[in-house]
């Protein structure tokens, strides 16, 4: 075998938990051949025992051949860097497993709305998580979690946090009041921004949500240089103006030093249930594709309001996970307008079970 014969058999082995090759991935990152010895050095950023046990039994599974030994090594991730390295990193107060931050090249993309709602998942499936809201100039947290009221302090004169469905919360918008309007320099910004981590009392988590605001200003470049990140989900719509700021982001992440650890495309699509009488007789046809109707007359229709497959073709640009797509949705609009996220809601819908499956993900990078 040669480096293209392999490189074509691991094309079938899929990244644990995922539908993507370790290839696209970009994972394999040199084979070495000695002899009758085949040594594959992957680049994998999860810390996940067990996922990559799993993968390094599926590649030898994989490349099994009685003439060669195949050996598989995972390097090690390359130690953090920051910015401004006089900067040391800023204490943030409680047992935190994994610090995740959520982030968009530009606004009014939903962020907000999957951040909140992969923290409520995350703490469903019983993972202790918090939700860090850090947006100073427009917080939405006391809106879309319905809270009106200030935190506490404690002995030590650590903040508390809000709790609220077993999910902990802290956002700006609880300590100013959500109806005063921020007229800050950036310098105070990132003061506030570190703040929240210096001066906020965490407790033990397996997950801290940061819900960032829109942009590569300072708040970013002060988590970056002081606040050990591990990773950032890009959220986009698909059309190309969300897209080209999306390229930003995540650029400046690398730049970084943060791992990107996929792209979630929201508001991918809108999908309409009907029902026709004599749908025999009935052909319904949008932007010239055919809808099929089932017997009963009933139909289900998928109309993607922007375009289709942005999300993924920049994941794999960026060669990073595709995260899943999150439709446009009343319920969704419904659920943050009432101030209870649809992941805590009793009843079953397809929005509920795609943010968990978003969340069982996220778990496995």
């Amino acid at each position: 075998m040669d480096k293209n014969q392999i490189l074509e058999k691991l094309k079938t082995v899929k990244y644990p938990g995922f539908n993507r090759d370790i290839v696209s991935f970009g994972m394999i990152k040199d084979i070495v051949f000695d002899h009758k010895n085949i040594t594959l050095l992957l680049s994998v950023s999860s810390s996940n025992s067990e996922k990559k046990d799993q993968l390094v039994q599926d590649i030898k599974s994989c490349l099994a051949n009685d003439e060669y030994d195949i050996m598989v090594k995972i390097l090690d991730s390359p130690p953090r860097k920051t910015v401004d390295t006089s900067n040391k990193e800023a204490n943030v107060e409680g047992n935190i497993g994994k610090i995740i931050a959520v982030a968009s090249g530009k606004g009014g993309v939903g962020k907000s709305t999957v951040a909140l709602n992969l923290a409520a998942a995350l703490s469903v499936s019983g993972k202790k998580t918090g939700l860090l809201d850090l947006d100073i100039y427009g917080p939405s947290l006391p809106i879309t979690m319905g809270i009106n009221q200030n935190p506490e302090v404690n002995e030590e004169k650590k903040i508390l946090p809000l709790e609220k469905n077993n999910l902990k919360l802290m956002s700006f918008g609880f300590v100013s009041g959500n109806e005063a309007p921020v007229v800050w320099r950036g310098p105070l910004v990132a003061k506030m921004t570190e703040q929240f981590f210096r001066d906020v009392y965490w407790g033990d988590l397996d997950y801290l949500i940061l819900d960032l605001p829109p942009g590569t200003g300072d708040v970013q470049l002060t988590l970056s240089q002081k606040i050990p990140l591990d990773g950032a989900i890009i959220v986009t719509t698909p059309n190309d103006i969300a897209l080209a700021d999306v390229r930003k982001g995540a650029d400046m992440f690398k730049k970084v030093d943060t791992p990107l650890l996929g792209v979630v495309e929201n508001m991918s699509y809108m999908s309409i249930d009907g029902n026709i009488s004599n749908a025999n007789d009935v052909t319904l046809s949008i932007n010239n594709e055919n809808i099929s109707i089932n017997d009963d007359g009933s139909f289900n229709l998928r109309f993607h309001l922007f375009k289709k497959g942005g999300g993924l073709s920049e994941s794999q640009r960026l060669e990073i996970p595709f995260l899943g797509e999150i439709p446009y949705s009343n319920d969704l609009m419904r659920s943050i307008d009432s101030g209870n996220p649809i992941v805590f809601e009793d009843t079953e819908s397809e929005i509920k079970n795609l943010f968990i499956e978003l969340a069982k993900k996220v778990t496995l990078l």
